[in-house]
């Protein structure tokens, strides 16, 4: 395309072509090629021919894609392509159907003389024959709109319209798997009303039974009762774990088949099926046996795996010229009483004989699809205390499309354990058992005891235990005679306060495997509550690691697993991991804002700059400019900390400045100078640093030197730029009477710390040595003379503020060794004392007293006469 790129086809699903022509020439010839196979004098053959000749010459002539759209006129390039990829599969699929040979029967008299509309297959009807479809085929093609018409019907390339005999090859098929489709086979016949001889136990009859109660005789359920409960458990469990595309379809068997719901997704309901299942009530014993069998409900079941699900007609709609890749494969469980293993091997003949028959039916409807592998679940019921007649048999392959096994199981809890193991290995479940759960007890409100909950959810929640190797599988403690393995978690309650948000890296739901229990309703209700359950798995190396949580969304409980290791929600990626430890106070903001200025977006053309660059060039030369000097972490930068300097870091990476730009960069140095001169205090981390940090004066010079470089890595860039540079190197260097100011000033606080040093130290040894003492303050004299002669050498400094008379060594020396350890509130006194001492002038009589004590009214000598000597004191 010249100029405009196309980014999008405005159509759902229907990506933009990277290289059209080709595409379109690749198609062109095989459906040239395709159509060879045909007689010459085929109607599809000649229209077909006509129309892609000339389509393929105007992509051979015209190599303008819009040009080219206009003159084939069917829409955008890339709706022309999906139409030459609809007919070279229609073409090879006319090749298979032959439709120009004679017709099996006479058309009717009025066939072909409209052309009605055809509604879209019903997936869910069944009713279609061959002969409708041989039919359809008699009278030649039509064009319409530019789309290639049979008289009676629409030729839908992405509806498949036809399979072959053979079933196909599964290592192709796409989407849908086993577990896509299940139908359960349920027998009703009379036999089935038989006593499963296992008790039902009854608190009420047992526990608050009155003297002189004559007790009820035993009850317990029929064969149907413990098969209708167990499938509906299973699908329980399906259900709570699949809300979608886990499709179920239940038949009874008895005289005949009775279908209780279909593949719709809004038939899915174990509460529809029980009220379906009521409606049918329970076998009648005294109905003739000879006329009831399971084989009617197999026969159905088979026949329903050959209807089309909503789902796999969608995906044959979407998929178009792959719908021949649509699988349909399903499972039939079948729960019945079997007479011995001869009756079981009919069982399976018969099945195999009908997906066979249904097959041939199949390929020649467009509203079935032929089966090209379903597994047959026999599970043969028997009541307690009879020996089975029927031998368990592993999966074992029947024929290319049918597999086959047998469980016999006696009826009660063990059919409920064993349906419970095979939901999990038809859906690829697992089992976790939560261990520890605190639960008050009815009687005894004020204590609590530790239950256990065991949940059934996908496999994938437990990928994190098989790939560490830390999965310890356990036996289950229910009654059950088959092998089931659950993983332990433990309950946890973190002492912490925070509302952590968690890394989750999975959220699969979960099903309680004993779902009307007390533990399992309270583990659910406090969970719906809004509650969240942290889980802990113990490890090899003995520790123990918080692996899952459960927490309850929009009703639904799911199980969730926890990232165990670093995650990068908790942590940012790391640049360094030396001594300094991890890296983790990166500049976020400021490189969301880098990454906001230079964002790139395209143009409608290419437009050039004076110096002949095009916007992706310029963009490159941007980008380049800014990260010439950016440092990545907040501690290795102070001035990109200020918010003083932004101005002149947001001008100095300009590609030209403006006499306002270099004015404001000038300002800013200005206002950092009186900074420095004001003593303001610098942003300076102290990130991986002990102590005070650097000193004030030092924190100027890192940054004078930071702003220093850079702006010189931007130096050749302009005129204007090289005169930041030289106002930073003038602003830089000061008078000497500046740096005599800041020597005091360094001196000064150096005398602070040593002061609160040594304070430090007294307050932790309670003493100081006298010798100490007398050598400080030896240096404190020699460092305030020191001071003041500097500060009389200088012409332009004030006059120094009048002292206080000092004690003598000796005299201080006396008095230090008086008053024995020095207490931090001396201490403290003593330094306030003489940090106020340099604030103001001294009082002049305190300054020519005697002892701190000043003689007042001096003025009365004269008039008493009395006589003043040089130390204050009055005689006569």
């Amino acid at each position: 395309m010249a100029g405009l790129v196309k980014k999008t086809t405005g159509l759902v699903g229907l990506a933009v072509s990277q290289n059209p022509h080709q595409r379109l020439r690749v198609l062109y010839t095989k459906i040239l090629g395709s159509l060879q196979s045909m007689p010459q004098d085929a109607a599809y053959r000649k229209y077909t021919e006509q129309l892609i000749t000339e389509r393929f010459n105007h992509v051979k002539t015209e190599p303008d894609v819009e040009k080219l759209e206009k003159k084939i006129n069917c829409g955008q390039i890339e709706e022309i392509i999906a139409q030459a990829e609809s007919e070279l599969f229609l073409s090879r699929k006319m090749s298979e159907w032959k439709p120009w040979e004679p017709l099996i029967e006479e058309a009717p008299a009025n066939h072909g003389s409209a052309v009605p509309s055809s509604p879209s297959p019903d997936p869910n009807s069944l009713h279609s024959s061959g002969s409708d479809l041989r039919t359809r085929r008699a009278a030649g093609p039509r064009r319409l709109g530019g789309r290639l018409r049979f008289a009676g019907a629409r030729i839908n390339p992405a509806a498949n319209l036809g399979f072959s005999n053979q079933p196909l090859s599964t290592s192709g098929m796409k989407t849908f798997s086993v577990s896509h489709k299940t139908v359960f086979v349920v027998d009703h016949c009379p036999y089935m009303a038989e006593s499963s001889r296992q008790q039902i136990e009854c608190d009420m009859l047992t526990k608050s039974r009155a003297q002189g109660v004559i007790p009820l005789s035993p009850v317990s359920k029929s064969l149907w009762t413990c098969a209708v409960e167990c499938s509906m458990e299973y699908l329980r469990i399906l259900y709570d774990i699949y809300p979608a595309r886990k499709l179920v379809n239940y038949i009874v068997s008895d005289s005949e088949f009775h279908i209780l719901n279909s593949w719709r997704q809004e038939d899915q309901s174990v509460q529809e099926l029980m009220a379906a299942l009521a409606a049918v009530g329970p076998p009648n014993p005294r109905e003739d046996p000879e006329c009831c069998s399971i084989l009617h409900g197999l026969v159905a079941a088979v026949e329903s795996l050959c209807k089309i699900t909503e789902y796999q007609h969608e995906s044959r709609t979407t998929l178009m010229d792959m719908a021949e890749r649509v699988a349909n494969r399903g499972r039939i469980i079948c729960l019945t009483n079997a007479k011995s293993d001869t009756h079981v091997r009919m069982l399976e003949d018969c099945v195999l004989e009908t997906i066979q028959e249904q097959n041939k039916l199949a390929a020649g409807s467009d509203r079935l699809m032929p089966i090209q592998q379903c597994e047959l679940v026999l599970v043969h019921i028997y009541p307690q205390g009879d020996d089975t007649l029927v031998s368990d048999r592993p999966k074992k392959e029947i024929s290319s499309v049918l597999s086959s096994e047998v469980h016999s199981v006696r009826a009660g809890r063990h059919l409920a354990s064993k349906l419970n193991v095979l939901v999990q290995q038809h859906f690829d479940l697992a089992s976790t058992t939560i261990t520890n759960i605190p639960m008050k007890e009815e009687q005894h409100a004020n204590t609590s005891a530790n239950y256990d909950v065991e949940l059934l959810h996908h496999r994938d929640a437990h990928i994190e235990f098989i790939k560490s190797g830390d999965l310890h599988m356990a036996g289950s403690t229910s009654r059950d005679s088959g092998l089931k393995e659950t993983v332990t978690l433990k309950w946890c309650t973190p002492r912490t306060n925070s509302v952590e948000l968690h890394y989750c890296t999975g959220a699969f739901r979960i099903s309680p495997v004993d779902v009307n229990s007390r533990p399992s309703s309270c583990l659910t209700n406090f969970l719906l509550n809004g509650r969240s359950v942290l889980l802990e798995q113990p490890r090899k190396s003995g520790s123990k690691v918080i692996s899952h949580m459960l927490s309850c969304h929009g009703g639904e409980i799911f199980l969730h697993m926890l990232n165990s290791t670093r995650s990068t929600l908790e942590d940012p990626p790391s640049i360094s991991e030396g001594c300094g430890g991890r890296v983790t106070d990166y500049r976020i903001t400021d490189f969301g804002e880098f990454m906001r200025e230079n964002r790139l977006t395209p143009f409608p053309d290419m437009p050039v700059d004076a110096a002949g660059r095009a916007p992706f060039e310029r963009a490159k030369a941007q980008l380049e400019r800014h990260t010439r000097y950016w440092p990545m972490i907040i501690s290795q930068t102070t001035i990109f900390n200020m918010q003083a300097v932004v101005p002149l870091a947001n001008l100095i990476v300009k590609d030209s400045m403006t006499e306002d730009d270099l004015l404001t960069c000038q300002k800013t140095v200005y206002n950092l100078v009186d900074m420095e001169r004001k003593n303001d205090p610098l942003p300076i981390s102290t990130v991986g640093s002990r102590g005070k940090g650097p000193k004030r004066d030092e924190q100027y010079r890192i940054m004078w030197n930071e702003l220093e470089t850079l702006v010189k890595t931007h130096v050749g860039t302009s005129e204007r730029h090289q005169q930041v540079l030289e106002c930073i190197s003038a602003c830089r260097s000061k008078p000497p009477e500046e740096e005599e100011r800041k020597k005091r000033g360094r001196k000064r606080e150096d005398k602070e710390d040593k002061t609160e040093k040594n304070g430090k130290e007294s307050e932790e040894k309670g003493w100081t040595p006298d010798s100490e003492r007398l050598k400080g303050t030896i240096e404190r004299e020699k460092e305030e003379q020191s001071e003041s002669e500097v500060i009389k050498d200088s012409p332009d400094s004030p006059e120094p503020f009048n002292k206080k008379p000092r004690l003598a060594t000796e005299e201080l020396l006396s008095l230090e060794k008086s008053k024995g350890p020095v207490s931090l509130l001396s201490l403290w006194t003593s330094r306030i004392t003489q940090a106020n001492s340099r604030k103001h002038q001294e009082f002049a009589g305190r300054i020519n007293s005697v002892n701190n004590k000043a003689e007042l009214y001096q003025h009365l000598k004269d008039e008493n006469g009395m006589d003043v000597h040089e130390n204050g004191k009055a005689t006569r």
